[in-house]
């Protein structure tokens, strides 16, 4: 059976706390494994959350601050130690190559495994896959950041009175599935589009046109909510959003699922980044993060 969820690894902005670990999230998506942001103690968390080497496929850094990336070290040794089979990307921002750089190359152990390198420089799609399209948009942040969407791509759902009232039974389901016809009968006049599932991870950044793009229509979002409203001057002049600011843009964007993470330490009541969110008219589910919760993709409706 298919596996689509997130796990969440680590909540904290710029600084570990006793009860949250720097960022980190791993988006289970069928077969593989995409981690996003990987802080410091990442390779701790994946532990603490059942997560292996084994399970990663690719890693997205959105910008190269150190609460989204200094655990990436720590993960590139791991997953040459651990010898994984397959090929792994690596998605981040090209500007931060020389960061990258040092990361990877952080300390001396043998290199087992193939990880390309795959930096993104402009808006658009990195990656094409049977079972999802990657693609990146640019944030406004104080150094180049990026935003990731996932989109699964659209199917068909075959409607059984309508299969029965042309007389389709049998092989010819399969038939008309294939071909597109049968006699006089289309696939549309018995079937209708499912919609592909779509998720959106968007880490540290104001509002902009990009926080629009990624979360349209999304299954799933993950964005920052660092600030409380009180504090939006903060949180415009440090490039982040409020969690007002995050949920109107997820209610605007028709986001059935929210999860807000990345909080400063300053807030001590996690409750009122959901009051908040709640203020600010979305209505869908709504998650206000924490270490090692493990989030699923809505079902299809």
């Amino acid at each position: 059976m298919s596996v689509r969820e997130l796990v969440v690894l680590g909540t904290a902005s710029q600084v570990p706390t006793r009860h949250r670990n720097h960022n980190g999230y791993l988006l289970r998506w069928d077969g593989e494994g995409i981690l996003f942001d990987p802080g410091e103690g990442t390779q701790r968390q994946m532990l603490r959350a059942g997560v292996a080497a084994h399970d990663l496929n690719r890693i997205c850094i959105t910008h190269f601050h150190g609460d989204h990336s200094l655990g990436l070290a720590g993960v590139i040794q791991r997953i040459n130690l651990d010898q994984v089979p397959h090929e792994v990307t690596a998605h981040y921002p090209h500007s931060g190559q020389r960061f990258f750089d040092r990361l990877r190359y952080a300390t001396a152990y043998r290199e087992t495994v193939r990880l390309t390198e795959a930096p993104v420089a402009v808006d658009g799609i990195l990656a094409q896959t049977p079972s999802y399209t990657l693609e990146a948009r640019k944030l406004s942040h104080p150094v180049e950041s990026y935003g990731y969407r996932l989109t699964e791509p659209d199917g068909r759902r075959m409607l059984p009175g309508r299969l029965a009232a042309h007389g389709i039974k049998g092989p010819d389901v399969g038939r008309i599935q294939r071909e597109g016809r049968l006699g006089d009968v289309t696939l549309d006049d018995v079937s209708e589009v499912r919609r592909g599932q779509r998720f959106a991870f968007v880490m540290d950044t104001r509002l902009c046109e990009g926080v629009h793009a990624l979360a349209e229509g999304c299954d799933l979002l993950v964005i920052e909510s660092t600030f409380l409203d009180e504090d939006a001057t903060l949180a415009e002049d440090h490039g982040h959003l409020t969690a007002g600011q995050a949920a109107a843009a997820a209610r605007d964007a028709g986001v059935r699922h929210l999860v807000l993470t990345h909080f400063s330490q300053r807030y001590a009541d996690p409750e009122e980044f959901e009051r908040q969110a709640r203020a600010a008219g979305f209505e869908g589910e709504l998650t206000v993060a924490h270490d090692l919760q493990r989030v699923p993709v809505p079902k299809r409706r």
